[in-house]
């Protein structure tokens, strides 16, 4: 392995490390499926909301693992900021879901109180962290496929 691709390789880690973590997250979520509809007392006390945000955070949480690995993949150096928005913003994008499985006066229309302002405050920091990560590591991508460098 040259000198340059271990570089990118150890720069873009957080990238592999996310994916791995949310992946596990992603396992955990499906034991909470199966739980739920063995309708087990203590998951359904902790999701008291409805099955489908379960498992739209399940699928989620893979969804944005598949993104993290396919960027680390590409072997394209990314900036700092883009690699960690990236990966927070893949665990805040969907654990979106999650909350709303746990707090159903989340789940409708716009509610009042603490709870779903700071609900919609993270709502909208982890719309703009996700955009700016994907964003940013999409157009990095495809400037280097412009480079008569390989990666």
């Amino acid at each position: 392995m040259s000198q340059n691709a271990r570089s990118v390789q150890e720069n873009n880690i957080i990238l592999l490390r996310g994916a791995a973590l949310w992946v596990l997250v992603a396992l955990v979520l499906a034991w909470c499926l199966v739980a739920l509809k063995m309708e087990a007392p203590l998951i359904s006390a902790i999701f008291p909301g409805k099955f489908s945000r379960v498992l739209q955070a399940h699928i989620d949480f893979l969804l944005m693992s598949a993104l993290l690995l396919g960027f680390y993949g590409t072997r394209v150096p990314f900036a700092w900021p883009v690699r960690w928005a990236m990966v927070v913003g893949a665990f805040t994008n969907s654990s979106l879901f999650i909350l709303q499985a746990a707090f159903p006066i989340l789940d409708g229309p716009p509610a009042e109180g603490w709870g779903p302002n700071v609900f919609r405050l993270y709502l909208m920091a982890s719309i703009v962290t996700t955009s700016f990560g994907f964003a940013g590591a999409c157009l990095t991508v495809l400037r280097a496929s412009f480079r008569s460098e390989s990666y």
